[in-house]
């Protein structure tokens, strides 16, 4: 099968303190691959690495067969990002945000589409600083789809939307998934990572102590429930969620 992501010995410290530490990940094209693990376990520094917005001590990453580092502006075409935290000027309309960002691009998709589909179609004149967190959240990622991308990385995706803004992001999804567009998702909703992903890497001190399907995490658990099995991989069942 033809890999999209390929990561091999992927490494970073900081200040002496190791944060990720020999990584090695490959994602199939059209799979939704999970990166989960506790607040602090190296998540966002595991993607910010991938991308090369953050430069790893050591590994090779490769994106749709190209190098994040030497070849940015050309990946950049077919890659979508959505990070936790975006800043954008407080006096920007959605709809002017949604036309900057689709310039960037040759192909890019048709934005009006998009907020149909996540369903902000009524606040495209809407400021975006006006917008509540969950309406952020998805236009963040109406953002990060606007390039058309062959691969998208969302970062704690649902992170402030309420049950029915988080199954409708969900559904759009998956859709794009049965269209062969390649999802890397790091989340800490087990019902999400149980309904999205295909396989699910769990981080903790910088490594993996689990990596495959997520029937397989639960099997290998005393549990019947991923969020049970996840806890029993970390470590995390006397102490409690982060």
């Amino acid at each position: 099968m033809e890999e999209t992501i390929k990561i091999s010995g992927l490494s970073k410290s900081y200040a002496g303190r190791k944060v990720i530490e020999n990584l090695c990940i490959s994602v199939a094209a059209g799979e939704v691959y999970g990166l989960l693990g506790a607040n602090g376990a190296g998540k966002s520094t595991t993607i910010e690495c991938i991308l090369g917005t953050r430069k790893a001590d050591s590994g090779t990453v490769r994106i749709l067969g190209l190098n994040p580092e030497k070849n940015r502006k050309q990946l950049f075409e077919q890659v979508g990002v959505q990070f936790q935290e975006s800043n954008y000027p407080d006096k920007i309309k959605v709809r002017e945000l949604c036309e900057e960002t689709a310039c960037l691009y040759r192909q890019p998709s048709d934005y009006g589409e998009l907020l149909q589909k996540f369903g902000l179609a009524d606040k495209k004149d809407a400021l975006v600083s006006e917008l509540s967190g969950g309406q952020k959240q998805k236009l963040f990622i109406v953002l990060a789809l606007i390039p058309n991308p062959k691969v998208v990385f969302l970062d704690e995706l649902t992170t402030g939307l309420d049950t029915k803004a988080r199954r409708g992001v969900w559904k759009s999804l998956q859709e794009l998934k049965e269209q062969g567009l390649t999802i890397f998702l790091s989340s800490h909703f087990m019902d999400e990572v149980e309904i999205l992903c295909d396989r699910i890497g769990i981080l903790k001190d910088g490594g993996f102590v689990f990596e495959g399907a997520v029937q397989e995490a639960v099997a290998i658990s005393p549990y019947e429930k991923l969020e049970d099995a996840y806890l029993w991989f970390t470590k995390e069942e006397e102490s409690g969620d982060e």
